[in-house]
């Protein structure tokens, strides 16, 4: 795991002295610590309607969808080409179960029409698409697959979260989806192993 994600599961189970060094060890250079974009939980307030925890999670899964996307328009290696097209593909099928969520929860509004307006796409790990893919330029295919874990590792987090907070059928979706983020986890894993 991790270190970003770690450290995000300790503070939300309480620790209040949790020290995230950006970049991670591997990122240590001397004195100086750089890496990725910062990726850490999207937030959500305690007062967060369940309607706002599913528009929330369409913006991040479209978001994702859009970086495996574009990521795959420079990628060299094949191997992870696939994979991320698999991914893209998996985010595509997120949204669509997000988007029927939020139907059921505002009596049928569609969530594209209630997305804010002039919004940065974010993705899973709650940071900008732009702002990943400038970093990932240039990039070696084992620290993109690093990054690409910890946002997945965020997102499983967050769906656990939102999934405490929902219940009936809103519980199951975010339970669901909590456990495809799982298997990107593990799917990424293997890659990176093989790579490494």
């Amino acid at each position: 795991m991790r270190s970003r994600a770690a450290a995000a599961i300790l503070a939300d189970a309480g620790l209040e002295k949790v020290y995230n060094m950006q970049g991670g060890i591997t990122a240590w250079e001397g004195l100086v610590a750089s890496g990725p974009p910062e990726a850490g939980m999207a937030y959500f307030g305690d007062a967060a309607q369940p309607q706002e925890l599913a528009m929330l999670a369409w913006m991040l899964e479209d978001g994702s969808r859009l970086f495996y996307v574009r990521m795959n328009e420079h990628l060299l290696d094949e191997e992870t080409k696939k994979l991320f097209q698999r991914l893209a593909h998996a985010e595509v099928a997120h949204e669509k179960t997000v988007a029927e969520l939020y139907r059921g929860f505002t009596g049928g509004r569609a969530v594209e029409d209630d997305l804010p307006s002039g919004r940065d796409d974010i993705m899973e790990g709650g940071i900008k698409v732009a702002e990943a893919l400038l970093w990932a330029k240039g990039k070696d295919v084992t620290t993109i697959l690093e990054f690409a874990i910890s946002l997945e590792a965020n997102a499983y987090d967050l769906y656990l979260k939102m999934e405490r907070r929902l219940e009936g059928d809103a519980k199951k979706v975010f339970l669901l989806l909590a456990a495809e983020e799982k298997k990107h986890l593990e799917r990424l894993a293997d890659l990176l192993e093989k790579k490494v």
